[in-house]
């Protein structure tokens, strides 16, 4: 597609019963950011069974200027095939510019199919995205108001700068809590612009049988004060100085991939590129390195406190306060002085 007509912002919206996903709606607000730098609009793809008006309503409120609406019975429940279907119809009608996924099972079950049928480029796991212009090496040309797709990369080594020089659109997936979510505008009004569904009996092989669902007992995402621990705590057994000093302070117990990958804790509680992305108050990394993985999901924090027994340690770059030392005595020593001021 070339640059002097360029197609709009897509934001595939996930809903359950109604309920949207807090991560599409995360994505409608960068959306919107990224659609008022290019001078298009923002549109949603909403796709299930019995949506309510109220459901679009809340999408233009968050700035979406238009809402694609496939609402049918046989999209009750996600299913990948017609899924893919109806969204690849959609893309090759409209020619968005830039497609935006969540990374949920859902969006990376379905981005890469569209992806694939539309042989387009995709970006997964992305932790920002921007507008800016690009240099073909291959022809030479400076392409214009092009999507800068940036992910951690080589193990989290490196950040990685991804750019698409075919044909749009340009599709990436993010994770939760990655993208800020922003005030929505009370009153704004926007269009809501039905699609029909037409899906054959080869469509619809795969059935939902049964469905099971469990509430997560935990809720990082909205803790405002977080104790995490990584690698460096030592052992399981070391663990119960982070819980003892969360329930001192009233914190949410958090934990780096590394201390998960050892056993020593759920992985429910991870914070970092392939757990939970988190923006509290107050962020206290214990024995955590810092690795490019974990500081993307966690240096949004207000403030944060980073105990290391390296000096060295890479976590140390977007602390506010550092202490280098051993965390068998740091840490009784903090409860101890808290208790006291209580």
């Amino acid at each position: 597609m070339s640059n002097a007509k360029i197609g709009n912002v897509w934001i595939y919206v996930e809903q359950d019963g109604g309920r949207l996903a807090d991560v599409s709606l995360e994505l409608v607000c960068k959306g919107c950011e990224l659609a008022t730098q290019l001078g298009v609009k923002t549109e949603a793809v909403v796709l299930g069974s019995g949506l309510k008006p109220e459901l679009f309503a809340t999408l233009h409120s968050y700035g979406c200027d238009n809402v694609f609406v496939a609402d049918d019975p046989a999209l009750l429940h996600f299913s990948a095939v017609p899924y893919q279907k109806i969204v690849v119809a959609l893309v090759e009608q409209h020619r968005p510019n830039i497609f935006v996924f969540g990374a949920t099972h859902v969006g990376r079950s379905l981005a890469p199919r569209v992806a694939s049928c539309l042989q387009a480029g995709l970006t997964a796991d992305c932790t920002s995205l921007r507008i800016d212009e690009f240099e073909d090496k291959s022809t030479k040309k400076v392409l214009k108001n092009k999507l800068m797709q940036i992910r951690p990369a080589f193990g989290g080594n490196i950040i990685a700068t991804i750019v698409n020089s075919w044909q749009d659109p340009q599709m990436v997936t993010v994770r939760e809590g990655v993208m800020a979510l922003t005030a929505p505008q009370s009153g704004r009004k926007g269009k809501v612009t039905p699609v029909p569904v037409t899906l054959s009996a080869a469509d619809l092989t795969v059935q939902l049988i049964e469905r099971h669902r469990q509430e997560s007992k935990l809720n990082l995402k909205a803790a405002q004060i977080i104790v995490s621990g990584g690698y460096g705590v030592g052992s399981k057994e070391n663990f119960k100085l982070i819980y003892q000093l969360a329930e001192t302070i009233g914190a949410t117990v958090g934990a780096s991939r590394a201390a998960v990958d050892a056993g020593w804790i759920d992985h429910e509680h991870q914070v970092g590129q392939t757990g939970v992305t988190v923006r509290p108050r107050l962020y206290i990394a214990i024995g955590i390195s810092g690795s490019v993985q974990h500081r993307a999901g966690m240096s949004e924090s207000a403030k944060i406190i980073a105990i290391n027994s390296e000096a060295g340690a890479p976590i140390f770059s977007v602390a506010d306060y550092g202490i280098v030392g051993d965390l068998n005595v740091v840490l009784p020593k903090m409860i101890k002085a808290y208790k006291a001021r209580v």
